[in-house]
């Protein structure tokens, strides 16, 4: 790992006005990511800015459901109101990693660095949430635009995470045993707009699934995804699993998101 300067700024206002100043830094949230690569030697920031002490973390719950972008995934897995309002995001939350990546990742980080298997962007793009940061509102729609790669400008930084409140939601994977990290995962919500299912996991970024989606609006439970084929298009094959049977999981895993779904 090699030499890096290290900010800690207290506003939001700061850390932007440090980003701007240093072209090749970096921000860090939980560090879930970052650090690991830098280890590595993946990834050599000049500088970089900790967002810990912006104390950005928190639940809101009214006509939407409001997670600042600061709350740690054990934080969105035990907040009653999360619990409340969508228990399958807290299911989501409980089941990120281990509890050490919990209680230290942060749902803004998750999101900022939009790992093709992780499992929030996943929830945003079915439950179309609104990413808020300090500069403007994106859609989840408009948000994920690739592998690691997002709508946000180099200094934005994320703010909150607004979600609409479904009349159900479900969320199921299927786990690589050893990181956690979803080989499958497909959210699937019964939303004021209609059916809406994404899948993460199954390439180079979440997508939403239109068969799925088709599928389920015709009767949002499983017994409507019988006979639902996923194509092989917008998903890769590894040493982990084939893109056939990628594909084969997206089907069951949406079943039982289905299932599960309140």
């Amino acid at each position: 790992m090699e030499n890096f300067n290290y900010h800690r700024p207290a506003s939001v206002d700061d850390a932007v006005k440090a980003a701007k100043a240093k072209p090749e830094a970096k921000y860090m949230s939980g560090g879930m990511t970052l650090i690991p690569t830098m280890k590595q030697g993946l990834a050599s920031p000049s500088d970089i800015i900790d967002l810990g002490a912006l104390k950005n973390s928190g639940v809101s719950l009214g006509s939407t459901l409001v997670i600042k972008a600061g709350t740690t995934h054990a934080e969105v897995a035990n907040s009653a109101d999360v619990k409340k309002a969508i228990p399958a995001l807290a299911g989501l939350a409980g089941n990120i990693g281990d509890p050490h990546v919990r209680h230290k990742g942060t749902i803004g980080g998750s999101i900022a660095n939009n790992d093709p298997a992780a499992d929030y962007p996943s929830a945003c793009l079915a439950l179309g949430a609104t990413i808020h940061t300090n500069a403007r509102k994106i859609a989840a729609d408009d948000f994920f635009t690739g592998l690691f790669s997002t709508a946000l400008e180099d200094s934005e930084v994320i703010t909150a995470v607004e979600f609409p409140l479904p009349k159900k939601a479900g969320y199921a994977k299927f786990p690589n045993p050893a990181s956690r990290y979803a080989m499958i995962g497909v959210f699937v919500a019964d939303t004021a707009g209609g059916a809406r299912a994404a899948v993460t996991g199954a390439g180079s970024g979440v997508f939403r699934a239109k068969d799925v989606e088709a599928a389920l609006a015709k009767g949002f439970s499983s017994a409507s995804l019988n006979g639902v084929k996923v194509s092989t298009d917008n998903v890769a094959g590894d040493l982990h699993a084939s893109a056939e049977y990628r594909a084969h999981l997206i089907t069951v895993m949406a079943k039982r998101a289905a299932d599960a779904a309140k």
